[in-house]
């Protein structure tokens, strides 16, 4: 157990000074850790009846309205006097649990389905395999907006919505994974020890493909993001008077000539966000090669 937890550390270690040397790695850890630690901090505060906004999000004529940022206001108001910077910071924990709830659940379901398809193979690959396909062959925002349409306005709904349309990549990238290491010599052994099925699939199957899964994952919530977002502009997610930085977009853009930091100041958030887990990724999936 002693060799276990120095091997252990010595890998976060090598981890830790690989992810040093990626510039671009840390400059995104920082804007996630940011979003994180922003949204965490809202949502606890909310609970213990404490607000970390200047102003009430949804409290209308706090300033003048369409007023320029300043230090009163730092992303400005909106035509009814709310203040931006607060209604952007009360949708923070919105956007971040909608898109790391939908990858996880995506996680989850689609390296179950992927993990027992490859292994198996066969008709049971073969049907889950075109199950997969089947939701493949809907544009996945097409498909989104219909369940949404269907279900409901609602964040809840829209979680929903997405989850339906986004275990499939991933069940489709545990499969092959799964499938370079369902022959090695080490499974074959396992079989033979009587090892149970459950044992040999997290243990010898998922153990050795999960880096690769948690590096599409990172990747992949900057994805939901957008998409999110982009239902989010449609109205499809928070009932007004209630911010979104989608919603907010779509609010104010009648007064991107007069007033264009009302839509540009969440577009750009949200442009930030996806890059930062862009950068995260992409240095997650260097050091990968290195290690």
């Amino acid at each position: 157990m002693a060799r276990g937890a120095s091997s252990t550390k010595w890998r976060f270690t090598r981890i830790a000074k690989l992810l040093w040397r990626f510039k671009g790695a840390l400059l995104g850890a920082f804007i996630v850790s940011c979003f994180t630690v922003t949204a965490l901090a809202v949502s606890v505060t909310a609970l213990l009846g404490i607000s970390l906004t200047p102003y009430n999000p949804i409290a209308q004529n706090v300033g003048p309205a369409l007023a320029p940022p300043s230090w009163s206001h730092l992303f400005g108001t909106d035509l009814i006097g709310r203040d931006v910077f607060s209604r952007v910071v009360a949708a923070t924990p919105n956007d971040f649990f909608v898109c790391i709830s939908v990858v996880a659940v995506a996680f989850v379901v689609g390296s179950v389905v992927g993990v027992y398809a490859g292994y198996h193979g066969g008709i049971v690959d073969e049907v889950l395999m075109r199950v997969t396909d089947v939701f493949f062959g809907i544009p996945a925002l097409v498909l989104a907006m219909a369940i949404g349409f269907v279900l409901g306005v609602g964040v809840t709904n829209m979680v929903v919505a997405l989850i339906v349309i986004w275990w499939p990549p991933y069940a489709r990238l545990a499969r092959g994974e799964t499938l370079k290491v369902a022959h090695q010599n080490y499974i074959h052994a396992a079989r033979l020890s009587g090892s149970s099925m459950l044992k040999i699939l997290w243990q010898h199957a998922f153990r050795n493909i999960y880096h690769t899964m948690l590096i599409y994952s990172t990747l992949d919530v900057g994805t939901v993001l957008l998409l999110y977002s982009g239902l989010s502009y449609l109205g499809l997610s928070v009932r007004p008077p209630q911010p979104d930085w989608g919603k907010m977009i779509s609010e104010y853009q009648d007064f991107i000539v007069i007033a264009p930091w009302l839509s540009l100041i969440p577009g750009l958030i949200i442009s930030m966000s996806v890059f930062g887990f862009s950068m995260i990724g992409d240095g997650l999936r260097d050091i990968a090669k290195r290690l």
